[in-house]
């Protein structure tokens, strides 16, 4: 089957679990409500392009391309971002839903999160330097020998982030947030 290249084109409410997305190249692209779940989107390209008010529940993601793609109002449950290639990877999420997801050992340095909520995703080993997590809910997410430094939970809740067995230099946290890197201690911390 022989592959598309697709530039600036905008495709609204289209269901991609019924017909599938030609394989291919996309790029300036938007997707406008678009129901990505559970579909095969290994070995695309997708560069500056944007996804809006879609639904990419449990896609398949091998070698995936996505360089600087802004995910806004998406439902991203259960991705796994690891399996993506790794080349020009980098993305923007805006009031999005990744629960479940994985990001196990990538390098996003310079990640926006804003408005998301991540609950337990996987953060293991992954280089989030400088990333910015503005108003995000990271409820049980795991960051194990994960990179920290410079990052922003300024606003952000219900982290736990252990110092010990991270890399959080000169990261900021706000005052309140700092029972989230006291957890493995069980103490109690009263205003």
């Amino acid at each position: 089957m022989e592959e598309v290249y697709i530039k600036d084109k905008t495709f609204n409410k289209t269901d991609y679990t019924q017909m599938p997305l030609p394989k291919g190249e996309y790029e300036y692209c938007s997707f406008n409500n678009c129901d990505f779940s559970n579909v095969h989107l290994a070995n695309m390209q997708f560069a500056e392009c944007e996804f809006i008010s879609c639904n990419l529940s449990l896609a398949k993601l091998s070698q995936t391309a996505f360089r600087n793609i802004k995910f806004k109002d998406c439902k991203m449950l259960g991705l796994h971002f690891e399996n993506c290639n790794p080349f020009g990877l980098a993305f923007s999420f805006d009031n999005c839903k990744l629960d479940h997801s994985s990001f196990y050992k990538l390098k996003l340095k310079k990640t926006s999160f804003k408005d998301s909520i991540l609950q337990e995703v996987d953060f293991t080993e992954c280089d989030l330097s400088s990333s910015v997590f503005d108003n995000c809910d990271l409820a049980k997410a795991t960051f194990d020998k994960t990179i920290l430094e410079k990052a922003d939970f300024y606003t952000s809740y219900n982290y736990s982030i252990n110092p010990e067995t991270n890399r959080i230099k000169k990261a900021r946290f706000s005052q309140s947030g700092i029972a989230g890197l006291l957890d493995k201690y069980d103490i109690d911390i009263r205003p």
